[in-house]
């Protein structure tokens, strides 16, 4: 049995306590084991002292294949958290970089920011073509009318088709992401982002709008990352700021490749 104890001796100390399975099926709690020529000593955690049994007692297969399965989740869970940890460094960097104005900020590959550049917004019915300020709204007119932007396309085209976002507030209001519909006066060529409805009287704003589903995660005061659940086909959209009903909707629009 000399071969045994030059191949199989095997002196362990564990950062964990171990099953020593034995050949009739039961286990003992052991802080380390040693294989030797004929025999197994072990440290019983239960008594608090070395123990020996004989080899042909002990179910080694199973002991060791427990410990390097246990070995495996441990190995792949420090692979996690050091994965973990690598994404939240990222993260914090891309924080940083995120400027400190409030708007939109589509996150490029460094990581770079590039802001997008707030839309002109123009309410328009059969009457007027207002253009809308969000310091000094327009008169709304009871009836409906539609929030558009001007021009049938966009100037920021991006080729990703889930493009990530930092959508950082100046005010504690509501914000999506939209999709664009095509504007009805080949006049006056647009973009509509939003059909309103304006209720009599209180003069409120009941809007129709194509929203995205979007994942959003807050990363500081008023700081958002935002990006969509699903790829974007191609088409016209904008990130919108709101408050529900009151008619003071700001954006920012950009298009997913056309005809791409």
């Amino acid at each position: 049995m000399r071969w045994l104890l030059c191949a199989l001796f095997i002196a362990s100390a564990f950062a964990a306590n171990v099953k020593l399975y034995l050949a009739d099926g039961t286990w003992q709690w052991v802080r380390e084991y040693q294989v030797l020529s004929d025999r197994v000593r072990f440290y019983s955690v239960e008594r608090s002292d070395w123990e020996e049994i004989p080899l042909a007692l002990a179910d080694l297969k199973r002991t060791q294949g427990e410990v390097a399965a246990r070995n495996q989740a441990d190995t792949a869970e420090k692979k996690a958290e050091a994965e973990e940890a690598q994404a939240e460094r990222e993260m914090r960097r891309e924080i940083r970089s995120v400027p400190a104005d409030p708007g939109v900020y589509l996150l490029e590959e460094g990581p770079k920011m590039k802001a997008l550049v707030q839309a002109e917004l123009k309410v328009v019915n059969d009457k007027r073509r207002s253009i809308l300020k969000a310091v000094a709204p327009v008169p709304f007119l009871v009836g409906k009318s539609t929030l558009e932007i001007d021009g049938a396309a966009g100037k920021l085209v991006l080729p990703a088709e889930r493009p990530e976002f930092y959508l950082r507030l100046a005010d504690v209001e509501r914000f999506a992401l939209v999709r664009l519909w095509p504007g009805t006066n080949k006049k006056v060529p647009s973009r509509i982002v939003e059909k309103w409805e304006i209720v009599p009287v209180v003069k409120d704003v009941i809007p129709e709008r194509q929203e995205v589903e979007i994942f959003r995660k807050q990363v500081g005061d008023g700081l958002y990352k935002v990006w969509p659940m699903e790829a974007l086909p191609p088409g016209e959209y904008a990130w919108i700021q709101f408050t529900e009903g009151k008619g003071n909707t700001q954006a920012w629009d950009f298009a997913i490749g056309r005809g791409q």
